[in-house]
């Protein structure tokens, strides 16, 4: 068993932007673009009230909150604040796991400091953000993961949740199928149709049972009814894709504009790739059409996929897959099969007494 931490930012870009500009304080305040075809990305705890979420269309937000402040995204001075909270996650321990620029799970199961409490250490960490960056960050503390990741929710903003070992499996049976870590929206309403709205009532269905439902995820599900999540904090994390996307201000129509804006894509990716010195044998395609219906084309090769020119090639014979009867607003490419050595979790099971 081991001592998890998760901690996440809270409205991580909205709260810097209010910290760096204090005529922003208190107020309703999306980052992200105000234009018809702009998207959220972040929202300030004042927008949140009025329904505002990351990833919303922009004029959807103003709609629910019309003195809604829209500000640019400034990601690398976001980038630079990441990097002062992980330099603080460092002098606990070197199994740091980024999530993303706002949040991390830390394995403080032995740590530098020596410290036999990961609650208390959880708290100093969010003290020392505070500190340093004056803005505040959520902690959940637990024996796993997933347990961690969802205790870390429970009283956002600024606070703090435990989930001790001998009460897991009675905090997974109250909580509600919407606050599982890894069920979606999609997922939780084919839950409730089949009578499963709490951890308990999905603790009743076997593990067969899941997996002939819901495909290999059944299994995930499964465990984590019971409390178990046996992956451990990967300080280096394999990516699973690169890719690059774009949004348009006027609908895409016809075939010869969607081959000029995938080749600005392509570019944008072409740097990434470089970057990260990988290659890959799949090319996918995303499409959103102007309503919003999403679709994606997908091409394996038996090569390494690593050249503009080759991506062109093959982003080329899937766009003859997609139909053109409707406007198109935002077109990605991702490159992912990549060529990093994967290696299987050995899952085990194990109970031992720890202090939290």
């Amino acid at each position: 068993m081991r001592k998890i931490i998760h901690i996440d930012m809270d409205a991580f870009y909205a709260s810097v932007e209010q910290r760096d500009n204090p005529e922003l304080r208190g107020k309703p305040i999306a980052v992200g673009g105000s234009s018809e075809r702009g998207v959220v990305a972040a929202a300030s705890y004042e927008a949140r009230k009025y329904g505002v979420k990351s990833a919303m269309p922009s004029k959807i937000a103003a709609r629910k909150c019309p003195h809604l402040i829209f500000v640019k995204a400034r990601f690398d001075a976001y980038k630079a604040v990441s990097q002062e909270i992980r330099n603080i996650f460092y002098e606990y321990t070197d199994l740091v796991e980024p999530l993303s620029l706002d949040e991390a799970y830390l394995d403080v199961t032995t740590n530098k400091k020596e410290m036999p409490s990961a609650t208390i250490i959880a708290q100093e960490i969010r003290r020392q953000i505070k500190v340093q960056t004056g803005l505040t960050a959520s902690a959940g503390i637990s024996m796993n993961k997933f347990l961690a990741k969802t205790a870390s929710d429970v009283n956002k903003p600024d606070g703090y949740f435990l989930v001790a070992p001998d009460d897991a499996e009675a905090f997974v049976e109250k909580l509600p199928i919407e606050r599982f870590f890894g069920i979606g929206k999609v997922t939780a309403e084919r839950m409730h149709k089949m009578g499963i709205n709490t951890g308990l009532d999905l603790k009743k269905w076997s593990e067969y049972s899941l997996i002939d439902r819901f495909g290999k995820s059944g299994r995930y599900y499964y465990r984590i009814a019971r409390a178990i999540d046996n992956r451990e904090v990967n300080p280096n994390r394999i990516r699973k894709s690169l890719g690059a996307e774009n949004t348009f201000s006027k609908d895409l129509l016809t075939r010869e504009e969607i081959l000029d804006q995938l080749s600005k894509i392509n570019e944008t990716l072409k740097g990434r790739i470089e970057r990260s010195k990988t290659k890959g044998k799949t090319l996918t395609l995303k499409v959103k059409y102007t309503d919003f219906q999403q679709i994606t084309r997908s091409k394996t090769v038996d090569y390494w996929i690593e050249t503009p020119e080759q991506i062109a090639t093959l982003y080329d014979e899937l766009v003859e897959l997609v139909t053109l009867d409707k406007g198109i607003r935002l077109l990605g490419l991702a490159l992912s099969n990549l060529n990093h050595d994967l290696v299987k979790e050995e899952e085990k099971s194990v109970q031992l007494t720890l202090e939290f």
